[in-house]
Parts: C-alpha cells; sequence; structure tokens
C-alpha cells in the first residue's frame, strides 16, 4: 500500500505542473541499496547485500506501474543489482550513464525527452544529478538508502520521498 502511495505522490507532484510542464519527463533518482561487506578484492564493486536485495525488489515495486521507459545505471554493480529487478519486469536493458551530468542531462533531453527514466546513483553523484536536472540541492550521506528523488525537469520541482 505504501508503495502505491509513493507513486500516487510523486505522479501528483508532476501533475501539479502547467501543461507544458506535464509534457515533459519525470525522473526518479535513487542511491543503490545496501552493499555487502566483501573481502578487500570486490572493495571497488560489492555486491548487494541481503537487505539490498531486499530494497531492490521493493523499488520495483513501487515502480512498476510508474510508467518508466527508461533505466540508466553507473558501470558498478551496486547500482546494476539494485534496478536489475524493476529492469526485469519491465524488460528494459539498462542504460550507463555518462561519466558526466552534463552529458547525463543532455542524453534525457535527447534520448528521453518525454519519458519516465529512472536513474540509479551512487550518494556522491546524486546531487549533483539533481542540481543538472534543475533541482535543489541535496544532501545524502553514507547510511542514506531509502531516499527516492522525484524530479520534474522542465521546472526544477523535487521530492525527497523515502521508501
Amino acid at each position: 500500500m505504501r508503495q502505491k502511495l509513493i507513486v500516487v505522490m510523486a505522479l501528483a507532484v508532476a501533475l501539479a505542473q502547467p501543461a507544458a510542464a506535464r509534457a515533459q519527463k519525470l525522473v526518479y533518482v535513487v542511491r543503490h541499496a545496501e552493499r555487502a561487506d566483501e573481502p578487500a578484492r570486490n572493495q571497488q564493486d560489492p555486491t548487494l547485500s541481503a537487505a539490498g536485495r531486499a530494497r531492490a525488489a521493493r523499488l520495483e515495486a513501487i515502480l512498476a506501474d510508474a510508467g518508466v521507459h527508461g533505466i540508466y545505471v553507473t558501470k558498478y554493480r551496486r547500482t546494476q543489482e539494485t534496478a536489475r529487478p524493476l529492469a526485469d519486469k519491465l524488460k528494459i536493458t539498462p542504460e550507463l550513464m555518462p561519466d558526466s551530468v552534463s552529458a547525463l542531462v543532455a542524453d534525457l533531453k535527447t534520448r528521453h525527452a518525454r519519458d519516465v527514466v529512472v536513474l540509479v546513483a551512487h550518494s556522491t553523484t546524486i546531487p549533483g544529478i539533481i542540481k543538472g536536472l534543475g533541482g535543489p540541492g541535496v544532501t545524502l550521506d553514507e547510511s542514506d538508502y531509502n531516499s527516492l528523488f522525484v524530479v520534474v525537469p522542465s521546472t526544477g520541482v523535487a521530492s525527497r520521498l523515502r521508501f
């Protein structure tokens, strides 16, 4: 029930915008789910923990009916594994995020101008991504795995939901 409420709230944010803004995309930005503690050899690219896999499943349940047409991930397994349940459900192949925020924003404008898109990123890159989409300044710390940002790039309106 809470999952559907989050989607309804996000859509309400989008629909509250003027008609011209509603034609623009809606972008969900989320940090990868909890990572597993692994031996030193995988410190740079750990997989998800059991809690992380459960959170990825919750993300899929929340966004499965949100009209998502594109999913972007980074080169790291934890972002890819966070997106996997949603991507599998929607039969979408996740795209690799460009290295710069400006390239990502340009890619979204050209390839997904009117789409709902999910971006799975990192605590260090999410603030810049949201700002690049026209949203306000946000902060995330290393323990924040449950924030789901909803951004309407054409207006800069952004909401932070917890899941």
